[in-house]
């Protein structure tokens, strides 16, 4: 039979074959079509043939061609025939599908839609065949039977498409479904459809399909919808991560976990590299991608915003309780990081950027005198700080997990280093240290970058050189070629043009020296730098590598001798680094001791009697008219001096007898000169320098410049002997007499100085220098004047003790140390740069200084004999507000061990004591003192000292816990100490107030606390309307007549700021919420909601603020910054009263209402504060007329007041305009909200009156002429008039 047909088809007609297959049953050429299928005899003819007998211009051949097409797609549903048959079928079945009328077209997509919902496809393989039909379908132009309707084509593939994507999917056909609609012509309603159905399906797949099916996706996107499909995928994997976070912290075990973690991140990976690759096909997408995230400024703002928000509600105990606790930006980004190890290499080169960003964004700004400069307030720093570190672990995450990338990485922290000399780059530098930290020996493949980066070191500033230089430490001890083009760079350096080149080189060559350790140098723990386990076994120096060290190190010596012959600066930094060296690297000792002793030699007068012992003349250098210091001989003695205790106490007890006796010859020189030099400063008098009260000490003269550096320099010579006499004195009388003796010499010079620098225009020499006394001699000094109470050292101590000049000077040098901590984060002098011996003399000295000023208050000491000065007490108490301002700054994780090192009874105790117990106990020290000065009477009232105790109480009070009852108990002190005392000083009433509102933040708003202040000063102020008589309230005897204005009435706007800032950022995070918010249709029909807290709580707060604004726009406030910043104040009131008006306009569009209170807060803006706000205005501008009344006869007189009074005037009426038109908004959109809301919120309102702007020609002509005819008074008061005719009308507004 097959044969027969294939004969017949032969022929040119089809007559023959026509009338052959209609004497054939449907079913027999069914089952012949699918016998010949499956044996893979010429299937293809024999279709072909069949189809040329059944034209489809015949109604029959039409349905019977309709049959065998069904047929065949069950064959290939079958999967019973080759892929070669299957593949020749289709292609049969495509090319004959656009031969089908239209009305069968619709009946075969119906049966492909059938099969999918029904989930009748056995492997899919016919669904290639559908979009071939759906897009003859649509071609079609007559109307079709569909349904109980006729539709078009177009429309009948619509409600085709509609039906299928309405069903349900078989999960295992999805990817294939989605991968047909790319060939399916599709209007933008439809792919919006299929979109919507293959998004709901990622749910239902295995997480290994989803890839695929995104890819599919991806490509569908092309014809539209990009931005859902890009929302829907992001959707998705944020659930899964969400999930797989909760399933990760759950403290239950799980028998299950839904999706393995390293599977995901592997699926994600898969998805970034299909997306990125579509975007390179596809623009539009990459564009709608960029919509979507606007990646990098997104993100930087992001991460900004989110450090901001975490500093407004860590500052605001009402936003904590508000609220939740969200996830940390940093953690979210740093798990991204972690996560890229998946295969994410699309989005590691992004990481890279944004860390980059948010260093070069948010690092410390420019560099001036050698201190970084933060640009940003104090507010802002701290987030701005925040973002640089995320940036920072960012990369070096990114460094450890990613070795392609880490080469990049490597070099743009370089460039930036190498290229921003203006700039701070202290963030880069620690980024590279912790770079090179984890793995130095991978970074040697990177040497070439790092060696080129050497060539521009003598370009760089000295701090960002010495900062690199320890960076790449690690790298020097793994690589000696990096070390030795350290070497030559250095050398080269040595003999630059430039100072700072040298200086440098200086700076390099001692690092070396203190971490290339000689074989048989004392270990110490701060003998080299920890450069992670990765090269341990490089710091283990076998006996070879040590005595290359000694080597090396040597030659690094003679190097640094010929440094001796240069600047004054050169020689200043190869001073201050000799210690370090000597400490570090002991074998050193000899070439660094003998440096120094023959560098002495050259300014020391060796004939026993010759005064004075030093030769100061060979120190300065003089250059025609340009006269310099060329010798430092303070800081070359003060460098001898600790290098020669620091030898005595650790190397030489530990030397052999016959060691000694062959080195001993250096020691004892400069022992027996130390000596010599002290016995003869001590007798010269200041006429042998050449520096009495006579001589010249002015700036613009050579002798008076030479004799000022004279000056410092034996003012440096005497502190140095002072410590060094003290320190091998061994509490010998003689010895205290010879320190007091020499301080008498420094003191006296130092008078001089200041006398003659009050007496000049410059008060140059008046600053002080910094001391060469070290912090643990000033310690031990301290100690010993003041808590050294041992029998035997009593005489001694006695002579020390007998001069008050002596102890204020070693407490006013204590002061110095920790001013000189805060500003650059080291001390100067030995150890100055360790965190952790600094610590411990910052405990020793704070344990003394607390024990003198609570021992000997300041009222017992100023109560004997006046000096000049501040009384020691004071400055005790100076000294320990700067501590714990220092301590908070630089050691916050060591609090605990501070208080714990000030507690004298404290002992190894069983229970332990937390910080806010041990921070309270100090606390009430403190305050008892304040108490006794607040009970004194009025002359003797301390102001200075009452302000640092404030300040010291306000230090203290941060360490406590809020939820303690000591932070209550301290809150209550405090509120008490503002409503009973009421001394008129606006310094202690500042700093008072300012603990109180820090304090009553962290526990509950200010809002009441703003509201009572206020009613204080209105009553202390009085009214703006002269004839009202106000009621004085008195909730606070802080405010007075004297600090009512500016003061109080200045700290109570800048917190009302605050909050309104508080409320602002609510405002805005509502408005967030509701513009996601899905409103259930049950609650639609309601005309109202419950209160969200969050709306009743910015309600109150605006509510009782404006009652705080009610008072103060009626209290007749001074002219100047109250009077403006509160019309500034005021403006922000409005436009936040106007911010949430809108958002209950966005609110009712969700066909909720407005809450109660809220038309009760209307009520109250318009009857509390909007009429008192114009009348405010009215009493400002009438001030402004007599102001500039007053100022046109000052100008009569010829008197400079006039001017400023006008400028004043001019300044405060500014805000006005300002304030008229954030009220003139607030009132537009109630009128909006009204109608909206259908509740009458303008029935309290009374509208501002229209006002004209016009300028008035005939007005202005009559000002000009008054201003040039000053004669006139009649003149004079028209214009008077002319001016007050504005505020009249104002005020019946």
């Amino acid at each position: 039979m097959d044969q027969k047909i294939l004969s017949l088809a032969a022929e040119k007609t089809a007559d023959r074959l026509q009338k052959f297959l209609q004497t054939l049953k449907e079913d027999d050429l069914a089952n012949l079509l699918q016998n010949q299928a499956v044996k893979g005899k010429a299937a293809g003819a024999l279709l072909r043939a069949i189809f040329k007998g059944f034209p489809c211009s015949e109604e029959a051949g039409a349905l019977r061609r309709l049959k065998i097409y069904s047929c065949c797609v069950q064959l290939l549903e079958s999967g019973d025939l080759q892929k070669e048959v299957a593949s020749e079928i289709i292609g049969l079945l495509m090319l004959e599908v656009h031969n089908f009328p239209g009305a069968l077209l619709v009946e075969l997509a119906s049966e492909f839609v059938d099969a999918v919902k029904q989930g009748n496809l056995t492997n899919g393989k016919s669904l290639e065949l559908l979009p071939i039909i759906f897009t003859a379908l649509a071609t079609k132009k007559e109307n079709l039977a569909y349904g109980k309707g006729e539709l078009s084509g177009e429309e009948c593939k619509k409600q085709l498409i509609n039906t299928l994507c309405s069903g349900r999917w078989d999960h295992q056909y999805v990817i294939q479904l989605t991968s047909m609609f790319k060939d399916v012509p599709l209007t933008a309603e439809e792919v919006e459809t299929v979109v919507e159905k293959v998004l709901t399906m990622f749910s239902k797949l295995n997480l290994q399909e989803i890839p695929p099916l995104v890819y599919q996706l991806l490509v569908l996107s092309s014809k539209g919808s990009r931005k859902k499909v890009l929302e829907g995928i992001i959707t998705f994997f944020n659930k899964l991560d969400t999930q797989h976070s909760e399933e990760q912290n759950s403290d239950e075990l799980l028998d299950f976990v839904t999706v393995p973690s390293g599977e995901l991140r592997h699926v994600e990976g898969t998805i970034i590299l299909h997306i990125v690759f579509a975007i390179k096909l596809d623009c539009e997408l990459g564009r709608e991608l960029l919509k979507l995230l606007k990646v990098f400024d997104l993100l930087k703002s992001l991460v900004i915003k989110s450090f901001k928000d975490l500093q407004l509600l860590q500052g605001s105990k009402f936003l904590q309780n508000l609220v939740p606790h969200r996830c940390c930006v940093s953690t979210m980004i740093l798990e991204v990081v972690k996560n890229s190890v998946h295969s994410w290499d699309h989005v590691t080169q992004g990481l890279v950027e944004l860390g980059f960003i948010l260093m070069d964004s948010y690092g410390p700004k420019k560099i001036l005198d050698g201190k970084t400069i933060e640009a940003s307030s104090g507010l802002s720093r701290m987030p701005n700080q925040h973002a640089c570190k995320l940036g920072a672990n960012i990369l070096l995450e990114t460094f450890k997990i990613h070795e392609m990338i880490r080469q990049e990485i490597l070099e743009q922290v370089l460039n930036r280093v190498v290229t921003r000399g203006s700039s701070s780059i202290t963030h880069f530098i620690d980024l590279l240290s912790d770079i090179i930290m984890y793995s130095p020996l991978v970074l040697q493949s990177c040497s070439s970058k790092v060696t080129e980066t050497f060539d521009y070191l003598s370009f760089l500033p000295l701090q960002t050189v010495q900062g690199l230089m320890k960076a790449v430490l690690p790298l020097l001890k793994v690589s000696l070629s990096i070390r030795d083009s350290l070497i030559l760079v250095l050398r080269k350096a040595m003999f630059a043009s430039q100072l700072d080149a040298r200086k440098s080189a200086v700076a390099g060559f001692l690092l070396l020296l203190k971490n290339f350790k000689v074989l048989g140098s004392l270990s110490s723990s701060q003998c080299s730098q920890s450069i992670g386990i990765s090269q341990v076994h490089v710091d283990v120096h076998s006996r070879y590598n040590s005595v290359a060290n000694e080597t090396f190190c040597l030659e690094i010596m003679d190097s640094l001798r010929r440094c001796l012959g240069q600047q004054a600066d050169v020689r200043l930094m190869l001073y201050e680094g000799f210690y370090d060296v000597l400490r570090r690297n002991s074998q050193l000792a000899n070439s660094v001791m003998q440096t120094l002793l023959s560098q002495l030699k050259q300014f020391y007068e060796p004939e026993p009697d010759m005064l004075p012992p030093l030769k100061l003349e060979a120190c300065i250098l003089t250059q025609g008219d340009q006269i310099s210091l060329q010798e430092p001989l303070d800081c070359l003695l003060c460098c001898i001096q600790h290098c020669l205790a620091w030898y005595k106490s650790r190397v030489m007890p530990l030397q052999q007898k016959e060691e000694e006796e062959e080195e001993e010859g250096f020691y004892q020189d400069l022992d027996d000169m130390l000596e010599s030099i002290t016995s003869r400063m001590i007798k010269s008098e200041l006429e042998d320098f050449e520096l009495d009260k006579s001589a010249d000490f002015s700036q613009s003269t050579g002798i008076g410049i030479k004799n000022n550096i004279c000056a410092f320099l034996v003012m440096g010579v005497c502190e140095v002997l002072i410590e060094y006499n003290f320190s091998v004195s061994n509490f010998s009388k003689n010895k205290f007499e010879e320190v007091l003796s020499l301080f008498m010499c420094y003191k006296e010079l130092s008078d001089i100085l200041n006398e003659k620098a009050g007496k000049g225009k410059t008060k140059m020499a008046s600053k002080t220098n910094d001391s060469f006394l070290s912090m643990k001699f000033v310690s031990d000094l301290l100690t010993a004047l003041f808590r050294d109470s041992t029998q035997s050292h009593e005489e001694s101590l006695s002579v020390l003790r007998s001069s008050n000049e002596f102890m204020r000077y070693a407490v006013s040098v204590a002061l110095q140390k920790v001013q000189q901590l805060k500003e650059m984060g080291h001390v100067s002098g030995p150890d100055g740069r360790n965190p952790e011996k600094v610590f411990q003399n910052l405990c020793d000295i704070t344990r003394v200084l607390l024990w003198r000023y609570t021992s000997i208050p300041t009222s017992v000491e100023e109560s004997g004999k006046k000096e000049k000065g501040k009384s020691i007490s004071l400055l005790c108490l100076e000294g320990l507000q700067k501590i714990f301002s220092v301590v908070q700054q630089f050691y916050q994780p060591k609090i605990h061990q501070f208080l714990r090192a000030l507690d004298a009874t404290d002992k190894e105790e069983e229970v332990e004591v937390s910080v806010t117990q041990r921070a309270a106990f100090q606390i009430r020290q403190f305050q008892r003192s304040l108490l006794n000065i607040l009970s004194s009477q009025e002359e003797d009232f301390n102001s200075k000292e009452a302000l640092l105790l404030v300040t010291v109480l306000s230090n203290l009070s941060k360490l406590l816990e809020p939820s303690s009852t000591q932070f209550v108990q301290m809150l209550s002190w405090t509120t008490k100490i503002c409503k009973e005392n009421s001394w008129e000083d606006a310094s202690f009433c500042k700093g008072l107030m300012n603990l109180l509102f820090s304090l009553h933040v962290l526990c509950k708003s200010p809002v009441t606390l703003l509201r009572d202040l206020s009613q204080d000063i209105h009553g202390h102020l009085g009214d703006i309307d002269q004839d009202v008589e106000v009621e004085k309230t008195n909730h606070f005897a802080v405010v007075n007549l004297r600090t009512a204005a500016p003061t109080v009435c200045l700290l109570l706007l800048s917190q009302a700021e605050k909050v309104l800032e508080e409320v602002d950022w609510l405002i805005t995070k509502l408005k967030g919420q509701v513009s996601q918010e899905i409103i259930p249709e049950e609650a639609s029909s309601q005309a109202t909601l419950p209160n969200h807290p969050i709306e009743k709580a910015i309600i109150i707060q605006l509510g009782t603020l404006l009652t705080f604004f009610h008072e103060l726009v009626q209290t007749a406030l001074p002219s100047g910054s109250c009077v403006d910043t509160l019309l500034k104040d005021l403006c922000k009131m409005y436009t936040i009263l106007t911010a949430l008006v809108r958002y209950y306009l966005q609110v009712c569009q969700h066909s909720r209402g407005i809450p109660k209170n809220m038309e009760k807060l209307v009520k109250l803006s318009g009857s509390h504060l909007t009429p008192l706000c114009y009348s405010f205005i009215s009493y400002i501008q009438n001030k402004k007329s007599k102001s500039l009344k007053h100022a046109g006869e000052k100008k009569k007189e010829k008197t400079a007041a006039g001017p400023t009074a006008v400028a004043r005037a001019l300044r405060e009426t500014k805000p006005i305009p300002n304030l008229i038109f954030a009220i003139e908004q607030y009132e537009k959109f109630l009128i909006h909200l009204s109608k909206r809301s259908k509740v009458n919120l303008m029935q309290h309102i009374k509208l501002s009156t229209s006002r004209d702007f016009k300028i008035k020609g005939n007005i202005l002509d009559m000002v000009l002429q008054e201003d040039e005819d000053e004669d006139e008074e009649g003149t004079a008061s028209e214009h008077e008039g002319q001016n007050k005719e504005p505020a009249k009308k104002k005020r019946k507004k």
